[in-house]
């Protein structure tokens, strides 16, 4: 059997604007998981570490530092870390994550992405945690305002898949303040646009719309366009109806 795989990259057309990828049935007789680039494909396992491996016996590089780490505790005393290289290893399996959970995304398995994003917001706290360089602690802080964005559309669409939009609502605010918290901490690091903010605000207005209206939600939507036109005798009058309404 040829190792050329061109045949296979002619079946599967390359498409620049998209991310392409689908699900195989492995020889091992598990799914897999394959992305399509532009010089050819990656292959990975659905479950577990992307690629298979399981180093020092752990499920990952993630389940052995954190075992370590417990292990360090349960003796009393003795200290642990993370050093440069630990830290390289730990960013590395992350990518491999991070190729996963893109992928996951565009197929709608919100519930892996869930997973693996969760995983990934994991190893920054150990890094934190545990790693002496203060620059490599930045350098995987830089990234969490984008993971929390991508676990908060996962939880998110999962939670709507399950009919609760107020459920979506409340998650999405809330993976709001924890990056704008995020990015007022490391403020002198990564600056002041938030644009994973700004996405998840679009979103969140688009789910606002679509969702029925109480009948104070709308009197209060009036009397802000009758302040903000100025119509003060209108917002006076609705203000009352408004403290009718919470007096029932």
């Amino acid at each position: 059997m040829s190792d050329d795989i061109g045949r296979l990259l002619k079946s599967w057309k390359y498409l620049a604007n998209d991310v392409n990828v689908r699900i195989i049935d492995g020889q091992d007789g598990g799914k897999k998981l394959q992305i399509r680039i532009d010089l050819g494909l990656l292959q990975m396992e659905l479950d577990g570490r992307p690629d298979g491996k399981r180093p020092h016996h752990f499920d990952s590089y993630l389940s052995y530092y954190e075992d370590r780490a417990k292990t360090s505790l349960q003796k009393g005393g003795a200290s642990f870390s993370l050093s440069n290289v630990d830290c390289l290893r730990l960013q590395q399996e992350a990518i491999q994550f991070y190729h996963r959970y893109i992928a996951l995304l565009r197929l709608g398995d919100y519930r892996r992405v869930v997973r693996d994003t969760r995983r990934n917001l994991k190893v920054f706290d150990l890094v934190h945690k545990y790693a002496k360089n203060q620059e490599i602690i930045k350098a995987f802080e830089q990234y969490r305002p984008y993971v929390l964005m991508m676990y908060v559309r996962a939880a998110a669409s999962l939670a709507m898949d399950t009919g609760g939009v107020d459920e979506s609502i409340r998650l999405i605010e809330k993976g709001i303040q924890a990056i704008e918290r995020h990015y007022q901490k490391y403020r002198n690091h990564l600056g002041k646009e938030m644009v994973e903010v700004e996405l998840l605000r679009e979103w969140l207005d688009e789910l606002r719309e679509q969702k029925p209206l109480s009948e104070r939600e709308r009197l209060q939507r009036l009397m802000d366009r009758a302040v903000r036109e100025e119509a003060y005798e209108v917002a006076a009058g609705l203000r009352d109806r408004l403290s009718q309404l919470d007096q029932k």
